[in-house]
């Protein structure tokens, strides 16, 4: 059995964050093939729900870089790897050491994801809030109306790329975390960061997958640092021609630009749809 796992923003999606009508129909040919299918995103369930809505996704979803896995057919999250109490301080403490304000994005008993975060400091941070609720559909709030019983399951920042480039290293000589960082502007200081639990990657979700769905051969798609993990999973991993460097380099092959359907173009050729 294949299983093809896409990653969504600069790979499935296109450049309006879409699904284009021709990548629709692509998928309602692997459908019709019985050819199984499913996601490994950064985003959250909310952030995808509408996306994926009447697209064929029944399999488990991997969410939030492999943070949570979601089983449409319960409406439950099946696996979870949240961060612990101690992480969450000795992240918070560095990045509020160097100024950076940070954004605590939670999972909450009645299933409710929301963000919380300390007083925001630059225009940047009031974009980003503004970014995340309207973009991503969450609740932003302060971080004194944090509810005890919440979850952590990543802290994500934006700064100037010295103070990014510290918390991140910070990071790496910590076994149990893993950060992902990139340029939030080309040509621009400001740099984004996301840290998560280090069991909580795009590549062990898929192995979850892999061995839970009994698939015997996994055909991955993605353009970012995020991927790569998951890249390392799979049996066979796509990039398309705007994925970063690092991300072409590991890729079996790399195929067509997102915004030009170069996932769906590839999987009729592969698949013969």
């Amino acid at each position: 059995m294949d299983l093809i796992v896409f990653d969504l923003d600069g790979t499935l999606l296109n450049r309006e964050s879409r699904l284009s009508d021709y990548t629709r129909d692509t998928l309602r040919m692997l459908g019709e093939q019985g050819i199984a299918y499913t996601v490994a995103t950064g985003r959250t369930l909310h952030a995808s729900r509408d996306l994926l809505r009447d697209n064929g996704f029944a399999l488990p979803h991997v969410y939030k870089n492999g943070v949570v896995i979601w089983n449409p057919g319960d409406a439950a999250y099946s696996h979870r790897y949240l961060l612990t109490t101690y992480e969450v301080r000795h992240i918070l403490e560095a990045f509020l050491s160097r100024g950076v304000t940070p954004f605590l994005f939670t999972l909450e008993p009645d299933g409710r994801h929301a963000v919380y975060h300390p007083p925001l400091q630059t225009q940047e941070e009031h974009r980003l809030a503004r970014m995340i609720s309207s973009d991503r559909g969450l609740p932003v709030l302060p971080a004194a109306s944090l509810p005890g019983d919440a979850e952590l399951t990543n802290i994500s920042a934006l700064g100037p790329r010295s103070a990014i480039e510290a918390v991140t290293a910070l990071v790496a000589d910590d076994e149990h975390l893993v950060a992902y960082m990139g340029n939030a502007i080309e040509g621009n200081d400001l740099y984004w960061v996301d840290v998560h639990h280090s069991a909580g990657s795009k590549g062990s979700a898929v192995a979850v997958l892999k061995e839970e769905l009994a698939v015997t051969n996994v055909v991955c798609f993605g353009d970012s640092d995020n991927d790569l993990s998951m890249f390392a999973t799979a049996d066979e991993c796509y990039a398309p021609a705007n994925a970063k460097e690092a991300v072409r380099a590991a890729a079996t092959t790399v195929i067509g630009h997102h915004d030009e359907d170069g996932i769906a173009r590839f999987l009729r050729e592969r698949f013969r749809l």
